[in-house]
């Protein structure tokens, strides 16, 4: 039981932690799922609802580990809500909760992870790498960065539809597009959003949310071994019942 729990622990902290130091943790529910789901006692984890995201992310980064390929651990938001016509629409947006300033090559990670996410829900990907500046509207450093991560995503993934950088109105409306960036056939029907920080993106993904009445699930923590989901404090039941839901599909 706990002992070898303990145990396993010690190993994959590899002397950062004491057998003590571990025991301690473990008597804390973050910990205890973490182990549960690296031991294969339990298929996924879901924290967060009493938990900070970074009390969810760190076990799962010291016990859990990145998957193989993946160098960086990264999260979407999955937003549902009607449109005028009362269609369902669905959006994948990351990162939103982890990074704080990617560089180009993290950039085109996060959006690998979050297409891969998206396609897990059923969304045909149609990706916008977000920024300031609608295809050379503006400049600065900031915007190289976006500019240079979608050169190597269209590179690297030829058949995926992708713009940027690009302005959210741009992205999201066929009307703006129209003016902003004329001929372009992605923007103003991206359902795959890449926030360039995370200031920009937990910022916007929650405007998204709190102003058209969206539902979203997340963050869906994206480049782990195994499937560990994280709760916004702020989570009503219906988002926990929900996140357990994508939890469970992840997990299949």
């Amino acid at each position: 039981g706990m002992d070898a729990m303990v145990d396993e622990m010690v190993a994959l902290r590899k002397g950062k932690m004491s057998a003590e130091d571990c025991r301690a943790a473990l008597s804390k529910g973050n910990y205890f799922g973490t182990m549960l789901v690296k031991m294969g006692k339990a298929d996924a984890l879901l924290g967060g609802a009493t938990y900070s995201t970074a009390d969810t992310v760190r076990p799962a980064l010291q016990l859990v580990k990145t998957k193989k390929g993946a160098h960086l651990v990264s999260s979407s938001f999955i937003l549902f809500r009607k449109d005028k016509d009362g269609n369902d629409e669905k959006y994948c947006m990351g990162d939103c909760a982890i990074n704080i300033k990617p560089n180009e090559d993290e950039l085109v990670e996060i959006c690998k992870e979050t297409v891969s996410c998206a396609k897990i829900f059923g969304v045909d990907p149609k990706v916008a790498f977000l920024s300031y500046s609608t295809l050379g509207s503006g400049k600065g450093p900031d915007v190289d960065i976006v500019e240079e991560a979608t050169r190597i995503v269209k590179e690297k993934a030829p058949d995926l539809p992708v713009v940027g950088s690009i302005q959210f109105d741009a992205a999201w409306s066929p009307d703006v597009a129209a003016t902003k960036a004329k001929g372009n056939d992605v923007a103003g029907h991206v359902n795959v959003f890449v926030f360039p920080d995370l200031c920009s993106g937990n910022i916007g993904y929650k405007a998204v949310q709190r102003s058209s009445g969206a539902l979203a699930i997340g963050p869906v923590l994206q480049g782990l071994n195994k499937p560990v989901n994280d709760l916004s404090r702020g989570a009503t039941v219906q988002d926990i019942i929900n996140t357990i839901a994508l939890t469970a599909i992840e997990a299949q």
